[in-house]
């Protein structure tokens, strides 16, 4: 190859010695570590969780709150698929080299059941995942502090009504779905989410490897733009239980968990449900890959039953 500045030797040694200066103080610097970067390479996996969930929520909550903020006119439904779309990719981005990607304890959930991921890691998952969409909600407030009240009131907060703000942090249903309607739309909608994951990762299949989380960018729009009407599809337990504790600490009122039919606990628990449901059948029709209980005899039954008299002796 023809240097386009053609270097002497002495220039190069002295170029290799600078390097291995510069390389050894790397290594000592490493050795002298400050409190926080021992502390994140502990709890690495928690803190991607985290901070993917609330880049997540200030794309996802950021354009609810523009949408409704502005009465519609700086956007509308398919923004906000858009931009629940876009968010989950960029969470997906941050966190997937460091711990999956998951995002959402139904999610992890459903990879403790059928991937051997940790049963011991989902409740740290989880509570990563909740406190990170928490603080997503908590930031998407206060940059739209003056909207909410130039749209509602100064310091009035409402959940129902035509001026309510509630829906920009959490779902609501739609007032003519019963609960168990309520429940049957979240279910389904989170069955196709971990099917098509499922299906994004299975590497006897046709894996995408580094393209999944622009994938997952159309498989949120398209849950939204198909599913997602009735009951504003949270298909995520910290998704919506972390943005309505947010709500209900900044003034919206016990209303947040009394609405619809006290609503709130259907996305705390469907999500979990079809996610289960979505990945049970995706190994039972899709997957031969090891990793799952049903490709073991009795459905792995017998197995688990083994593990579990272990635990005991």
């Amino acid at each position: 190859m023809t240097e386009l500045i053609p270097v002497s030797n002495d220039k190069l040694e002295k170029q290799d010695n600078f390097q291995s200066k510069t390389t050894t103080a790397y290594e000592n610097d490493l050795a002298t570590e400050n409190t926080w970067v021992k502390f994140r390479k502990v709890l690495r996996e928690p803190l991607a969780e985290f901070f993917a969930c609330l880049v997540m929520i200030i794309f996802g909550d950021g354009v609810v709150a523009q949408v409704v903020l502005s009465n519609s006119t700086k956007g509308n439904y398919q923004s906000i698929n858009w931009g629940w779309g876009i968010g989950v990719m960029f969470g997906v981005y941050i966190s997937g080299g460091i711990s999956g990607g998951h995002l959402n304890p139904c999610v992890t959930l459903a990879n403790c059941v059928f991937r051997k991921f940790p049963f011991w890691k989902f409740p740290i998952y989880a509570i990563s995942q909740t406190l990170g969409c928490f603080f997503g909600a908590l930031i998407v407030y206060l940059n739209y502090y003056s909207a909410f009240d130039a749209f509602e009131g100064a310091g009035l907060r409402t959940v129902i009504g035509s001026t309510s703000t509630a829906s920009v942090f959490s779902t609501y249903p739609a007032i003519f779905l019963s609960t168990g309607r309520q429940f049957l739309s979240e279910l389904v909608s989170s069955a196709v989410l971990m099917a098509c994951i499922f299906a994004i990762c299975d590497q006897y299949n046709t894996p995408a490897n580094d393209k999944g989380p622009l994938i997952i960018l159309f498989l949120i729009f398209g849950i939204g733009a198909c599913l997602g009407w009735q009951t504003g599809y949270a298909i995520n337990m910290s998704r919506d239980f972390g943005t309505r504790l947010l709500s209900y600490a900044v003034g919206y009122g016990n209303e947040v968990w009394s609405a619809g039919h006290y609503y709130f606990w259907v996305p705390m628990v469907a999500p979990f449900a079809g996610c289960l449901l979505g990945g049970f059948l995706y190994d039972f029709f899709i997957y031969t890959g090891t990793e799952s209980p049903l490709n073991f005899p009795y459905f792995g039954l017998k197995r688990l039953s083994r593990k579990v008299s272990r635990s005991f002796l």
